[in-house]
């Protein structure tokens, strides 16, 4: 292996960034930009890795010197790097590259299993007609004259970088981005409400890329705490998308967590003997209105998520809410999850498991967000909050808040700013509007009024400003309208499909 000097880089966030940024901008062409993250993300990990290696070696020398034994050496280092796998040997391989990287890569995740497994995805790097060897050299061009070292990128640089990577790929990808990113004020707004503890234990069955896990690790580092005390597991069901999760936690500083991949509903991955595990905090942004998700076999789950009711085959949103709230603690256990408005009003089975949870009393808070927060819908979403052992004046009560007149107006999306977070976390916590300028309206509601109106959520029962009164018709409009698309791209592809088999459509 060829060692990188021991010199620090000394990089600035902007160039460490621009130089991330270049590195995607080297696949612009054969790669679609929606397409950015399965590849970028894989060689920026593997150039960490090889650049912490050659730090950990160069300190061991400089602690033994000559009595430095491979012994002794092999416990400095966080993984292990076979001989030939080091970034160089890629680098300096100039025909059929990929086969040499796709190599590496495997060999670096069995020679570490517990650690590396799945984590570079499932890109075939040497198929050239997908990545051409002049893409792939760009690329590894991009990152070559970069350390990622401890000494060249201090402090939580590298975890803010693959942040921004993260931001600026979920851009590139429109409405693809749901699928593993929720913007990162809308997750900062749910982990400040949950409030996590040093050493609370925290779950995500829906990580996607670990945002969620991620920023309960900076609340803990904001409040002084020590975040290396939370216990971090999370269940995936894309592999790209669960490989990126883990990356993203080992580049934010951390190795002990649980990043599992797999079918939440079909094959739960995150148990404790034979139930499901428990955890302070279940969060999550899940997919809305999931179909065939499972239903088939919830009535007879054997970890008791159907005991609500079973939700309706073709939509899984009470479905996700039942395993989160089967996945809290009996006494600190609490749940923060982003839901569609139709989740609080609409009827049939989702109804009545509705009123089971409420007659439950595990509901606390019903909190309406501003539109368009999200790439993935422009319909209008609530976060719902859930605890086990609610405050004694909130028994038998729900909180409800609309926050939608919270936001900074934006191009494509709007966002939340600082000051917005913290009054829909004080309405939360404290019951009262602070700021007192009408962003906001709450009220605690008791649940002998909420059953007069037949258990129905929905905000603009209980809140009687206007936004919240026409959310049912606007998240009707604008669902109908994502439904037409949807099916005008069904009907297209089921057109190909029957003129590729020689029917006359």
């Amino acid at each position: 292996m060829t060692l990188a000097p021991l010199d620090p880089g000394h990089l600035t966030q902007q160039q460490l960034e621009s130089t991330l940024w270049a590195a995607a901008n080297a696949l612009r062409g054969p790669v679609d930009p929606g397409d950015f993250k399965a590849y970028v993300f894989p060689v920026m990990f593997f150039k960490w890795i090889s650049d912490n290696w050659d730090y950990e070696h160069n300190l061991a020398v400089l602690d033994y010197g000559d009595q430095l034994t491979s012994e002794v050496e092999a416990d400095r280092h966080a993984f292990v790097v076979p001989d030939g796998c080091h970034w160089n040997d890629v680098f300096e391989t100039t025909q059929h590259t990929g086969a040499k990287l796709d190599q590496v890569l495997q060999q670096l995740q069995l020679a570490n299993p517990e650690s590396l497994a799945n984590v570079f995805g499932d890109v075939n790097w040497a198929n050239q007609d997908r990545l051409p060897q002049t893409a792939l050299t760009a690329l590894l061009n991009s990152f070559h004259g970069v350390r990622l070292d401890p000494d060249s990128v201090g402090g939580d640089m590298l975890g803010s970088a693959y942040e921004y990577l993260l931001r600026e790929f979920a851009e590139a990808s429109g409405k693809k981005a749901g699928e593993f990113f929720t913007p990162r004020h809308v997750v900062h707004l749910l982990v400040k409400l949950l409030a996590p503890k040093p050493g609370d234990s925290i779950g995500d069955p829906a990580c996607g890329s670990g945002g969620m896990l991620v920023e309960t690790v900076n609340a803990i580092k904001e409040s002084g705490g020590n975040p290396l005390t939370l216990k971090l597991h999370g269940q995936e069901i894309n592999l790209t998308t669960s490989a990126i999760a883990k990356m993203n936690l080992y580049l934010h500083g951390l190795e002990d967590f649980t990043i599992a991949r797999g079918d939440t509903f079909r094959t739960p991955k995150l148990l404790d003997g034979g139930g499901l595990k428990k955890f302070d905090i279940v969060i999550a942004n899940p997919p809305f209105s999931l179909q065939n998700w499972g239903a088939d076999t919830w009535a007879t789950d054997p970890y008791g998520r159907g005991s609500y009711g079973v939700p309706p085959g073709k939509n899984g949103d009470w479905a996700w809410i039942e395993h989160m709230i089967v996945s809290m603690k009996d006494d600190t256990g609490r749940v923060g999850v982003v839901m569609p408005h139709g989740t609080l009003f609409r009827g049939g089975k989702e109804g009545a498991i509705r009123e089971a949870v409420l007659r439950d009393n595990v509901l606390e808070a019903v909190i309406s967000l501003p539109n368009n927060l999200f790439y993935s819908t422009s319909i209008p979403v609530a976060i719902l909050v859930f605890r086990r052992n609610k405050p004694a004046e909130r028994n038998g009560k729900v909180l409800f808040i609309d926050a939608t007149k919270r936001f900074v107006p934006g191009k494509n999306q709007n966002t939340m700013s600082e000051k917005d977070v913290e009054m829909v976390d004080a309405a939360y916590k404290r019951g009262i509007d602070i700021d007192g300028d009408d962003g906001l309206s709450l009220r605690l509601v008791d649940l002998a009024e909420i059953e007069e109106n037949g258990f129905d959520l929905n905000i603009g029962r209980y809140l009687k400003g206007e936004t919240a009164a026409e959310a049912n018709v606007e998240e009707a409009l604008i669902a109908y309208k994502e439904s037409r698309n949807r099916l005008f791209a069904m009907e297209e592809v089921l057109a190909q499909k029957m003129k590729a088999a020689g029917y006359d459509f």
